[in-house]
């Protein structure tokens, strides 16, 4: 692969009680077809990798930071507002709300701007402002360079799972920031619709 790669769908950002964070991607439209894939960071620090092939972790590892990776089937099922996810030792259910101002206005910019690097790149420092810890741009791993382009906002209301036979607990701030690459999600637990381009570094 060469060039600029767009991947199209949601990100989902929440902190838990038990202070493990968990950042999930759902891609239907991606360059390897539709997947999802989960990252998360432990209390402790230890930041984690659940992605469902080699080829698609070998990726998302190469573009982020992670101190384990595992391989393992994962399965997003949405429900109206309700999203159950199942990937290996991680079992979640999160629902989210209507959306407020902030995920009007992002509805309200035409899907064909609100994907374009240029566009991220305008909104990099409103986004900083509003959403602290959120980053529109920036550079990633293995030379390559991301930019988000947001579409839509929804606050998540509940969040509940089990990892590797713990409690997670309830929904809670995504405090402290997650640590995989060069910006965090916004601290409230919320799902975004995001369309996220990476250019990979020149061979």
């Amino acid at each position: 692969m060469s060039g600029r790669l767009r991947f199209d769908g949601w990100i989902a950002g929440l902190g838990t009680a038990s202070g493990t964070r968990v950042v999930l991607g759902h891609w239907p439209r991606s360059p390897f077809g539709p997947f999802s894939d989960v990252m998360l960071e432990r209390p402790d620090g230890e930041r984690l990798l659940l992605a469902p092939t080699r080829r698609t972790a070998d990726f998302v590892s190469g573009t982020y930071v992670f101190d384990t990776v595992r391989v393992v089937p994962v399965d997003v099922r949405v429900s109206g507002r309700t999203w159950s996810v199942t990937a290996g030792p991680l079992d979640l259910r999160f629902t989210t709300g209507r959306r407020r101002l902030l995920g009007l206005v992002l509805r309200a910019v035409p899907g064909v701007l609100a994907r374009q690097p240029a566009w991220c790149t305008f909104i990099s420092l409103p986004a900083r402002v509003l959403l602290p810890g959120v980053r529109t741009r920036g550079s990633a791993g293995a030379g390559r360079r991301e930019w988000y382009g947001a579409r839509d906002l929804r606050p998540v209301l509940t969040v509940s799972g089990v990892f590797e036979g713990d409690d997670l607990g309830a929904a809670a701030p995504v405090v402290p920031p997650v640590r995989f690459g060069f910006g965090s999600v916004a601290r409230k637990p919320s799902l975004t619709r995001v369309t996220t381009t990476v250019e990979l570094a020149p061979e």
